[in-house]
């Protein structure tokens, strides 16, 4: 096992006073070369770990950019047991000075990308073609729905939020707008009464615009996701990239499912969609779908997709 030495960072550096929603789990930081891992306190039990003062907790977001501009590390890998506003504060941090964030995750030897690379190359390939299709016959509609969000509220047309995708590589999902400004922020207010083990959705969320839930029905906010897929972030059918909010829930032994390359569409979104919001029997029928993963299941749901989402059924 890889040793990775303490990075050496003066924990009076940061200032310690508390923002509201703010975690206060402190962490570790150890570097080898150009990686940085970024770890949860209760994680590391060795005497070696114990001796090492860790970073309090993320008070200045200022403090670690500059930090970050200064190391020449190229990556960094982190704890999701550190909490959402953590990962967040990572991720902005480092997509500001270029560096790549990833989940600490378990082993991916076992998804379909590793198993079958050959197929997988064609899946790719088709991903590529398809998207660029499916841009350049759709480009009117984008057009006529962005006028339609920029018409109807304020803000800007395109939405763009933190997911999971492949590796655990963090990325900006990008689809339009169908809340009001400032959504996020009210974001755990809205869903505080939601179970522990559901996904974060309401179908009577107050913040979704009159325009939006329509763009929701017929799944047409998820359009600009074809972006993602040319830049290799997404594939047209895979499991969803989930928001922090929800990944940071997913159990220990499902967390291999958030290795996978997510999709626009996928198996449960044909079979179930927004009817069932429990993340383990989601983690669990997208496990089961990248176990036997094959280029004939990717047709199949997305020959499934089509009416599913003219239907509207299920949709929020």
């Amino acid at each position: 096992m890889t040793t990775f030495d303490p990075l050496i960072l003066q924990a009076t550096s940061s200032p310690t006073v508390q923002r509201p929603g703010q975690d206060t789990r402190p962490c570790f930081l150890y570097w080898r070369q150009s990686q940085l891992l970024v770890l949860q306190l209760a994680s590391r039990s060795t005497d070696r770990t114990q001796q090492q003062p860790p970073l309090p907790p993320l008070a200045n977001p200022t403090w670690l950019l500059e930090c970050l501009k200064r190391s020449p590390i190229q990556l960094v890998r982190i704890d999701a047991d550190l909490g959402e506003s953590t990962l967040r504060e990572w991720a902005e941090a480092c997509n500001q000075t270029g560096k790549a964030l990833y989940l600490r995750l378990p082993s991916a030897a076992q998804l379909p990308n590793k198993r079958r690379g050959v197929l997988w190359s064609w899946k790719r390939l088709l991903d590529w073609s398809a998207a660029l299709l499916l841009l350049t016959v759709l480009s009117p509609l984008f057009v006529g729905i962005a006028l339609a969000i920029g018409l109807t509220s304020p803000g800007s047309v395109l939405f763009s939020q933190w997911r999971v995708g492949q590796r655990g590589k963090l990325f900006r999902v990008l689809k339009f707008r169908t809340m009001v400004i400032d959504a996020e922020q009210a974001h755990h207010g809205i869903m505080a009464n939601q179970a522990a083990d559901c996904l974060h959705k309401r179908e009577d969320d107050p913040r979704i615009t009159p325009l939006g839930k329509w763009l929701r029905r017929y799944s047409l906010d998820e359009l600009p996701q074809l972006i993602n897929v040319l830049r290799g972030e997404m594939s047209l059918v895979g499991p969803r990239p989930w928001a922090l909010y929800d990944a940071v829930r997913v159990r220990p032994e499902m967390q291999m499912r958030l290795n996978a390359l997510p999709g626009i569409t996928g198996a449960w979104q044909v079979e179930a969609r927004s009817t069932l919001l429990d993340i383990d029997a989601v983690s669990d029928r997208d496990l089961e779908y990248l176990k036997n993963w094959s280029l004939r299941s990717d047709f199949k749901i997305l020959l499934q997709t089509v009416p599913r989402v003219l239907s509207g059924s299920g949709a929020f």
